[in-house]
């Protein structure tokens, strides 16, 4: 029998970018809750623009000084009262976002935009995430976590795989097409490596970042991998280099994972006409002549917003069949100790995704 200590130490994000921890009592489950030993707890561009550099977000993206973490993973030790599918042992994902679920979008699963201003509440920002030992969890926000996949496969897909799944299922990405990829942050190369899982014939990334640029040719010639098949600087040659990669046509399917204004201009510029372009980028303005760039080309463009419940089960259940892991796009893992330096190469952002462990 599992022992669980009455106090932990949990990190905290006070908007300076810096990282500070307090001491926090384990909490104990109450009704349809459960408690969950984090095994791995990553970091999301979000939490960097948002929270870590300064306190920016009002509402729903109000920080509240709570542990910070919104891309929590681990195994469940202990259920409260009334829990109806999840036990102690169950390895799960904590979809970020806990909602009211009776509007009609937390009905869907779609947490994200539950309209509740009382009861919408997002892990490591209106209530406690990832970053300490233990997290109190909705049993309704516990999405399972099948085998091989690992705590670190499950926190990448909480939120930034989860986001890139809703996009590109919601475009209907498939062998027929090949994929841009503009901005090879953590979430682009989870496009790339979803793209590729959903059989595109061609990926095609971009980036503007030195470090990101190497990383992702680090992936893309790893041995059996094949994450990316062509990786270009984001300078003015970059449209015509997608142009000759894809014989002057573009490409069927791109996907913005930048939020940078010229950046979504490109992944239009570069979508093929009758093509599918979907914005996933959080922030920034973006500004084009909507008539030859979208109109003239017929482009469906697309706006995602992370994904519901039900998806990201499903998102968990396809990786696990095809025994694809998110961890593979993945950089430095530290222990919670480590934190501050984890959210330094984080704000950084030239390596992959930092993860947390436990």
């Amino acid at each position: 029998m599992r022992v669980i200590p009455k106090t932990m130490t949990g990190a905290l994000l006070p908007g300076n970018s810096t990282v500070t921890f307090k001491t926090f009592r384990v909490p104990a489950p109450g009704e349809r809750q459960v408690l969950v030993a984090m095994k791995a707890s990553s970091i999301c561009g979000s939490d960097i623009r948002a929270i870590y550099r300064e306190h920016l977000g009002k509402g729903p993206e109000a920080y509240q000084g709570v542990i910070a973490g919104h891309e929590p993973c681990g195994q469940i030790v202990q259920v409260g009262p009334g829990c109806r599918e999840r036990k102690a042992g169950d390895r799960v994902i904590i979809y970020h976002i806990s909602g009211c679920g009776c509007c009609p979008d937390c009905q869907h699963g779609y947490q994200i935009s539950c309209t509740s201003a009382a009861h919408r509440k997002a892990y490591g920002w209106q209530r406690d995430g990832g970053h300490a030992p233990y997290l109190l969890a909705q049993e309704e926000d516990c999405v399972p976590l099948p085998e091989p996949l690992t705590y670190v496969d499950g926190a990448f897909m909480a939120c930034g795989f989860g986001t890139v799944w809703e996009c590109l299922t919601r475009m209907q990405v498939s062998g027929r097409d090949r994929l841009l990829v503009v901005g090879l942050g953590p979430v682009g190369l989870a496009a790339a490596q979803l793209g590729r899982m959903l059989g595109v014939a061609e990926v095609i990334g971009v980036d503007v970042a030195p470090g990101r640029l190497a990383f992702a040719r680090k992936l893309r010639d790893a041995p059996g991998v094949r994450l990316i098949d062509h990786v270009l600087p984001f300078d003015d040659a970059a449209p015509a280099a997608i142009q000759a990669i894809t014989a002057g046509v573009g490409c069927e399917t791109s996907i913005d994972c930048s939020g940078v204004g010229a950046a979504r201009l490109l992944a239009l510029k570069g979508t093929r006409q009758w093509g599918r372009c979907g914005f996933v980028g959080e922030g920034g303005k973006v500004e084009f002549d909507v008539s030859p760039f979208l109109i003239h080309k017929q482009i469906t463009l697309f706006g995602s917003w992370v994904t519901s419940v039900k998806h990201l089960s499903d998102l968990a259940e396809q990786l696990a069949r095809r025994n694809v892991h998110p961890e593979a796009t993945g950089g430095p893992q530290l222990p919670l100790a480590k934190a501050a330096l984890a959210y330094d190469l984080a704000n950084k952002g030239q390596t992959g995704k930092v993860c947390i462990v436990f």
